[in-house]
């Protein structure tokens, strides 16, 4: 198995899924900047010309959230639950990708990826209502977590992967997550694997 990635925050979950699992994948870092995701081999595996792509007998897996599924899956582990607890999972994976990560994904993309791509300022519109939606959110995350380990049953889950996803960028991307006690003691605790601290096959700034 190959895993295209760059060091961007859906690869990083992925990267970081695999890391923990010790699944065994080629890391193949893809060069944003050359155009590397828009070449006819890369767009073969997935044709939105985006990263990560898992690629398995010749075929590309496409969508960060379903490749760390299929991961967990093939690695028999309880990251991907194999009872009724799947459906919690998917039910934070979808919160996470529709809402929280959603408004999060903005700040990050006008506070970080322009600046690295030089394609103009922030859009002054656009911050003001993600900061608006992720307090929202952050809200109902928050709630969740008290008295919480992790999202699911108290189990580590891909979910948590999913859902920690932009935190590691907070400060860059400066997301508006002060006064969300529950929050910063999950992903504490969480930050504590190596596989999320460096889940990169070679350190970067991005």
């Amino acid at each position: 198995m190959k895993l295209y990635y760059a060091e961007t925050l859906n690869p990083r979950k992925v990267c970081a899924v695999a890391r923990y699992l010790d699944s065994p994948v080629e890391f193949a870092r893809v060069d944003l900047r050359k155009g590397e995701n828009r070449t006819p081999a890369f767009l073969a595996l997935n044709p939105n010309g985006k990263v990560p792509v898992l690629e398995v007998d010749g075929r590309g897996l496409w969508e960060a959230n379903a490749i760390m599924c299929y991961l967990a899956r093939r690695a028999r582990s309880e990251l991907w639950p194999s009872d009724e607890r799947q459906i919690d999972v998917i039910r934070w994976l979808n919160w996470s990708s529709e809402h929280f990560s959603r408004f999060c994904g903005r700040l990050y993309f006008e506070h970080v990826i322009k600046p690295i791509f030089g394609i103009g300022g922030a859009d002054a519109a656009a911050v003001e209502e993600a900061n608006g939606y992720v307090r929202k959110y952050a809200a109902v995350l928050d709630a969740h977590l008290r008295g919480r380990k992790y999202l699911v049953d108290d189990i580590l889950t891909v979910a948590d992967f999913a859902v920690a996803a932009t935190l590691p960028y907070a400060d860059k991307a400066r997301l508006p997550l002060d006064g969300f006690a529950e929050i910063e003691r999950w992903y504490a605790r969480f930050s504590e694997l190596p596989a999320w601290r460096d889940p990169f096959p070679a350190k970067t700034t991005a």
